[in-house]
């Protein structure tokens, strides 16, 4: 069985092993993943506890 590697992108919902993880900025509950695409194209995310939005 092939067990899945890395985490799934809070922006674009693609896993991937290449990536960020903070808590969200504004309420600090929530964990954003980013990819390092979406990183670099500033790909809205949105925080699924207090609805903040950012990249």
């Amino acid at each position: 069985m092939h067990k899945a590697q890395g985490k799934i992108c809070s922006s674009c919902g693609k896993q991937t092993d290449k990536y960020v993880l903070f808590k969200c900025p504004s309420c600090g509950k929530r964990e954003i993943i980013r990819c390092n695409e979406c990183r670099e194209t500033h790909t809205k995310y949105i925080c699924d506890d207090c609805g903040f939005e950012g990249p």
